[in-house]
């Protein structure tokens, strides 16, 4: 009885965490990749329309569509609306 609850937790408790783990992983929260879109270093604050399409031309392909795909998830959406609206304007 005790190995099969332990069994279970540790299952539960992996699926939890793999989860925590998989949603840390957009695109939107790299600073690397978003700070050249941002005048400030706490990304507030975007660029000028110009200035945003020349970072996002800088990007390469495979990350503009993983932009835009995290851009399609309604919950980072939220907190990247205005991001969002311009490379969506941007990349289609």
């Amino acid at each position: 009885m005790n190995i099969k609850m332990l069994s279970m937790g540790a299952l539960a408790l992996a699926m939890v965490g793999g989860t925590a783990m998989a949603g840390s992983t957009s695109a939107l929260d790299d600073p690397a990749k978003m700070s050249p879109f941002f005048t400030d270093a706490g990304m507030k604050t975007m660029k000028s329309e110009k200035d945003f399409m020349t970072a996002w031309q800088a990007m390469k392909p495979d990350e503009q569509k993983a932009v835009l795909k995290d851009c399609g998830d309604t919950t980072l959406n939220k907190s990247h609306a205005d991001f969002c609206a311009m490379a969506k304007k941007m990349g289609g």
